[in-house]
């Protein structure tokens, strides 16, 4: 996936990146964060899901480490619309930055717009807007989990159906995951038909979604849970009720890969009953959204190219500049690396 994402940044992008090596330079005068200093307001979606539970418990951590006097977060709760009244009331309370995580990429826009308007530089992490300002965002190649969801299914299941669990298609990483899934399997496996559970990354909406394929098309051979953390009970579920749970070997088994990395995936991959997952980095989601926005408060300005942490920043629109961390898969042969923060917790 590395050397996919340097080509992606393109030469041209390269030559532009700052000596310090990681993509920043100095601006004249300083955001309003005076220097680097002052309050840094942060939010979360959701904590309904391990995999924010988990990055909600780095973020002290990680603020502490890069040096950056964070407030506690606050939870969005799943709600958009409480998102920008979060930040708004973050503002007020006169934050010099904000870490914030979307739920609605057009949404979040006007959040973003608040913050301008005050001068407060704003990191998003995980969600990329579909435009305002941000200092960075922070996430991995959401295409990219897509994309080896499809191998990690395709390479088991050569012919049949096949169901994606898909996220919020109002996020910028549902579409991506959802499009980079069936072009994949459009392209490599044409003889694998995808069937589709929007469920806007909800427990309840996945369960019902994948209960209704299940029973209407008993011959599924494969599910793919776009969030882990909140589908994979849910799937697990509703296969049981309709005797299709069957343990890796078993010639009956329903090939299962996820998106998340949490602890509960890895058991389940050590169990044998879970084929898969990409590894989405919540803690250093949580260290370079601190890192980034430290740098913005100390009026840096950023860069395409490579970064100084093993990543790259690449801009996925004008103004829109993304740090894209590596998000690795896992499988049975890759579960007990000591580097995956599912087995640091």
């Amino acid at each position: 996936m590395r050397k996919n994402l340097i080509k992606a940044v393109g030469m041209g992008a390269v030559l532009t990146l700052a000596l310090t090596g990681c993509g920043s330079t100095k601006t004249a005068a300083p955001a309003a964060g005076s220097g680097g200093g002052g309050k840094v307001g942060t939010t979360v979606p959701l904590l309904t899901s391990p995999f924010w539970q988990a990055y909600n418990n780095y973020l002290p951590q990680m603020a502490k480490t890069e040096g950056v006097d964070a407030l506690g977060s606050v939870n969005a709760n799943s709600d958009p619309a409480a998102l920008i009244t979060d930040i708004n009331n973050l503002l007020n309370q006169g934050v010099k930055g904000l870490v914030v995580t979307p739920l609605d990429s057009a949404a979040i826009v006007a959040g973003l717009n608040q913050a301008a308007n005050k001068g407060v530089p704003v990191v998003a992490v995980d969600v990329a807007p579909d435009s305002g300002k941000v200092a960075m965002v922070v996430r991995a190649d959401n295409k990219a989990y897509g994309t080896k969801a499809c191998d990690a299914i395709g390479e088991k299941v050569k012919q049949g159906k096949v169901v994606q669990i898909e996220g919020d298609l109002a996020s910028v990483n549902g579409r991506e995951r959802t499009q980079a899934f069936g072009d994949c399997m459009k392209a490599k496996y044409p003889g694998i038909q995808v069937l589709a559970v929007p469920a806007a990354w909800e427990a309840d909406k996945a369960a019902s979604g994948l209960e209704s394929l299940l029973t209407a098309n008993p011959d599924i051979k494969a599910v793919y849970m776009q969030a882990g953390g909140v589908y994979l009970a849910p799937t697990e579920q509703a296969l049981k009720r309709k005797n299709m749970y069957f343990p890796i070997g078993d010639p009956r088994h329903v090939v299962l890969v996820s998106n998340d990395g949490i602890p509960e995936e890895l058991a389940a991959i050590r169990a044998g009953e879970l084929d898969a997952t990409v590894s989405q980095p919540a803690d250093d989601y949580a260290k370079y959204g601190m890192y980034w926005i430290k740098k913005a408060m100390a009026g840096e300005t950023f860069h395409a190219g490579p970064t100084d942490h093993g990543s790259v920043v690449v801009e996925t629109k004008p103004g829109i500049l993304e740090d894209q961390l590596p998000a690795p898969l896992i499988t049975k042969a890759n579960v007990d690396d000591k580097s995956l923060w599912g087995n640091n917790l």
